[in-house]
């Protein structure tokens, strides 16, 4: 179990990481935010960084099997799992509960 939830994690590693290759924090949200509206909702945070998961999905099964997992490590995450797991970090970035990231959410690492 713990190498499965440590696999996750390495998928959905914090968006401020990630946010330095989008060029500027405004350019970063612009990639989640795909209606324009300068948030990011649940829908748009799921599709987004589930990009990732169909990159590493070599066979495009919808299955991460332990070769296809960084590290080589690890059981197999299907994509339902990993979709519920970012939808648990959408919730723990969305700090003032209104169903939506905005750039200061986004850029923050999920609390406990």
């Amino acid at each position: 179990m713990r190498s499965r939830l440590a696999a996750l994690l390495l998928l959905t590693v914090p968006a401020a990481l990630h946010a330095q290759d989008a060029g500027s924090p405004a350019a970063y949200l612009a990639q989640f935010d795909r209606d324009g509206d300068g948030r990011v909702s649940e829908a748009e945070y799921v599709e987004h960084m589930s990009r990732g998961f169909g990159q590493l999905d070599a066979n495009g099964d919808g299955v991460l099997e332990r070769d296809e997992l960084p590290g080589g490590r690890g059981r197999p995450v299907t994509l339902p799992d990993y979709q519920a797991n970012l939808r648990h970090q959408f919730r723990k970035l969305d700090r003032d509960r209104d169903g939506f990231l905005n750039l200061r959410e986004l850029m923050q690492p999920p609390q406990g």
